[in-house]
């Protein structure tokens, strides 16, 4: 081991000679760094000569192997172990509690700054705060924030220095599908997959032969095959480039035995996706490291890094830059060897045992002497603060833009656009991206529900998804076109409505509802029209509807008889007929059927004349009661069905209403809405000042009331003026008036009561008890004592009202808007 001083003069040769170019351009002497950034402790300084020995080792025994990143320069110039420039950054927010949160929101929130030198490991790492601030990594600072954040959330995570394609080195996804079409296609897959019904009949088994199968699928691959080559050759000549050297790049590695964690797997930072320890995408392995220490792959990534073993304890495959420091692995094994001794020593009854155990133990780690290994020095890096409003604007300048093969994805921050887009899918039918053929676009926080929209530009349409909750119940919509004559196939949640409703499919000429759960068993109507629905300009008139054929089916009630439970009935309007088809019976194959038309002639003559013998058998003759009960159904259908387009019209009016008056509802659980809310506040505080001292000066103003009902005029004369002023004189006059009639009449009022009470003594005087003479006399006292304040304020108020008109008309005299005036005009 190298001395104290040797280890300082060792620092300035670590890591390459192109690092005194990197220092040259880096503030050396900024002090706005904390001091761990601008120095080096002694641990640090001796822990840089282990590394600078182990470096020069290493080139010596493996001069074909690039070189190592073990000590490069941070963003103050001074070098620093890879080691310690990883802080563990355990956090409160529970997105960042599994690595999938952890490596979007770092994929989210930087943007790829690619390396200087592409073939060479970078010469400068700059810490996680730095990089939180400007948003701006390397591949190499990347992994290090997410490195940080996984071992917050105690995952067993690694930096990994290796090899890489240069598309996933440049973040080049443009060879790539998007890995949102998957999620998406199974999501509404899942939605829309109908419920298997075990009662439902069997298809009929095809007879097929497997051998022809097999060559059909042969032919099918080697044409698959022979069309990808084409495509390759023909119009991606582009991919055909010459050998490319190796591109340096930087990934995390997650190893298995952490949070549930049962295999290894890599993490791309760029991206945030996870790929296999066996993917092609990873060309080889350098070294990899965390805090705990930093290992040098000693394996053959010839062939990638599928053959690759990260069993690290084994210096055959792995070598340890500090040898003996404690892993991650160690440290749990010396944790759960700390507790059972401790649960023993709790089971133990015998404390001699123990004590002369303990004492042996002492013994033993003193005849041994065995050196201490080397510590690993803190990270120098401050801890990493990650707020909410880095979690809810993630993206850099609030947006972020990823191209993939034929398609191009478009995130926004929420609240960012007024109509509250935050994702755009566009799907392109070329490679070059010039021709749309489908864009999904995802919403929030929009007033009207809309959560997701997918515009199908090939076969003209336009689908939207909606939350729960809004104006009609409508969860799904599909439109050609936001008219009332176009096709229409609307979504509903039967929960919520009153005539459980769940789909409705609107064409020009017919109109398909499905029903959930009816009371009266109903669950599919379709409605055939003669011709276009006319809607009339007023809202609340019904519209004009010719309809040809209405198709009812009812589920089987088991409360009555087959026979005599509706499954299905037809009201033909063009014919005047109605057909009802009963539920099957049991043992019977043909269900029974009632037909009749408006004439029962016509009724008799068409079960003559157009059915066989054996089906005559099962058709009866409806009764007089049954009749009119089906003729008084046909009218309620026809007036549900007027129902049922209205509601289309308004729904579709509703839409267009709603797509030109967008606003979005602000949460004040987020930091944008809680800003919002308490601008709000401060702008509605402000008014209601605002508000409060206007109406204090209008109390205050003497004219008010006059110049209220002359429109408060802008201007005056001096004969306005003057009229005003004799206005004022006589509504105040008029007020004292009022004020001493009010006086008179409380003060006659309390001497007649006085007087009432006076003579019901003088009657029952001799039938009173003590008790109610004392509370007469308590009474009469207080009436005279009310008569006397209220005669004193009478008299007060006719000394004073000569006074108060003179002080009024003063003051109307000195009032800027009459002063000038009343001069003017004569007395």
């Amino acid at each position: 081991m190298e001395t104290e001083k040797e280890a300082n003069e060792a620092v300035v040769s670590v890591s390459g000679p192109e690092i005194n170019n990197v220092n040259s351009s880096l503030n050396m002497a900024d002090a706005s760094y904390p001091r761990s950034y601008t120095t080096n402790t002694s641990q640090e300084n001796e822990l840089l000569a282990i590394a600078d020995n182990f470096h020069r080792q290493f080139s010596h025994l493996h001069p074909e192997r690039k070189r190592l990143l073990l000590c490069p320069v941070n963003e103050c110039g001074v070098k620093k172990f890879v080691s310690t420039t990883i802080r563990p950054a355990p956090t409160d927010h529970p997105e960042l509690y599994s690595w999938q949160g952890c490596a979007s929101f770092v994929s989210d929130f930087l943007t790829l700054e690619p390396l200087e030198l592409p073939y060479d490991p970078p010469a400068r790492l700059f810490s996680s705060t730095l990089v939180m601030q400007n948003q701006r990594a390397t591949s190499f600072e990347y992994a290090v924030l997410l490195c940080g954040l996984l071992l917050g959330a105690d995952y067993d995570a690694y930096c990994v220095s290796g090899y890489a394609h240069r598309e996933m080195c440049l973040l080049d996804q443009r060879l790539q599908d998007c890995p949102l079409l998957g999620t998406q296609a199974e999501k509404v897959a899942s939605e829309h997959q109908s419920p298997q019904d075990k009662y439902t009949v069997r298809p009929p088994r095809q007879l097929k032969s497997h051998f022809e199968e097999q060559l059909q699928e042969k032919k099918k691959e080697q044409e698959a095959e022979a069309a990808s080559l084409h495509e390759q050759e023909v119009e991606e000549p582009g991919e055909q480039r010459p050998f490319d050297p190796l591109w340096v790049h930087c990934w995390v590695l997650v190893l298995s035995g952490c949070r549930g964690v049962q295999e290894n797997f890599f993490i791309d930072p760029l991206s945030g996706l996870s790929y296999s320890t066996d993917t092609a995408s990873f060309l080889g392995i350098e070294s990899l490291w965390n805090t705990f220490n930093c290992y040098v792959n000693k394996q053959d990534c010839g062939r990638g890094c599928g053959d690759v073993l990260y069993d690290l304890e084994d210096v055959n495959l792995w070598e340890p830059v500090i040898y003996g420091a404690t892993s991650k692995k160690e440290l749990m094994l010396e944790i759960e060897k700390d507790e059972q001794r401790l649960f023993s020593q709790y089971i133990e009854e015998d404390e001699d045992v123990q004590l002369a155990e303990y004492k042996e133990e002492e013994k033993e780690e003193e005849d041994e002497e065995e050196p201490q290994p080397f510590a690993m020095p803190t990270p120098w890096v401050t801890y990493i603060n990650i707020t909410n409003q880095d979690l809810e604007t993630r993206f850099p300048r609030g947006q972020k833009v990823n191209r993939y093969r034929k398609a191009k994805l478009e995130q926004f921050v929420p609240y960012l656009r007024m109509d509250g887009l935050v994702s755009r899918l566009s799907l392109y039918k070329d490679r070059d991206c010039t021709e749309v053929a489908m864009v999904k676009e995802e919403y929030l926080h929009r007033s009207d529900h809309l959560e997701q929209r997918e515009v199908n530009k090939v076969e003209d349409f336009t689908t939207d998804r909606f939350k729960r909750g809004r104006r009609f119940h409508l969860i799904f919509h599909r439109y050609r076109s936001m008219t009332v004559d176009s096709i229409h196939e609307m979504e509903f949640s039967d929960a919520a409505r009153v005539d459980d409703l769940v789909w409705r499919v609107v064409t020009p000429g017919e109109m398909t509802e499905t029903f959930h759960a009816r009371p009266d068993f109903l669950y599919y109507r379709r409605s055939v029209f003669g011709r276009h629905v006319q809607f009339s300009q007023n809202k609340e008139a019904d519209p004009k509807i010719h309809l040809v054929q209405v198709v009812e089916r009812f589920h089987r009630d088991e409360s009555k008889a087959a026979n005599e439970d509706v499954a299905e009935r037809v009201f033909m309007m063009s014919e005047g007929r109605i057909d009802v088809t009963f539920h099957l019976r049991e043992h019977r194959i043909i269900a029974l059927k009632m037909s009749f038309t408006t004439a029962a002639e016509n009724t008799q003559q068409r079960r003559g004349e157009e059915l066989t013998p054996a089906q005559m058998e099962c058709l009866r003759t409806p009764t007089l009661r049954e009749m009119t009960s089906l003729m008084a159904d046909e009218d309620k259908v026809s007036v549900h069905i007027k129902e049922s387009m209205k509601e289309v019209r308004d729904i579709v009016s509703c839409r267009e209403k709603e797509e030109t008056d967008i606003y979005l509802l602000f949460s004040p659980w987020t930091t944008v809405g809680a800003a919002r809310a308490r601008t709000q506040r401060e702008e509605m505080e402000s008014l209601a000042e605002e508000e409060h001292q206007w109406l204090l000066e209008k109390e205050k103003d003497i004219l008010a009331p006059v110049l209220l009902r002359l429109s408060n005029p802008r201007t005056l004369s001096a004969k306005d003026a003057k009229h005003l002023r004799q206005d004022c004189l006589n509504e105040f006059r008029h007020r004292l008036a009022e004020r001493q009639n009010i006086i008179l009449q409380r003060f006659e009022k309390e001497k007649q009561e006085l007087q009432m009470k006076q003579e019901w003594y003088q009657r029952n005087q001799l039938n009173m008890t003590e008790q109610e003479e004392e509370e007469y006399q308590r009474s009469c006292c207080e009436k005279t004592l009310t008569i006397h304040v209220i005669e004193k304020r009478l008299d007060m108020h006719k000394e004073e009202a000569p006074a108060k008109l003179l002080e009024f008309d003063h003051k109307l005299r000195e009032d800027d808007r009459l002063v000038r005036l009343l001069l003017k005009c004569p007395h």
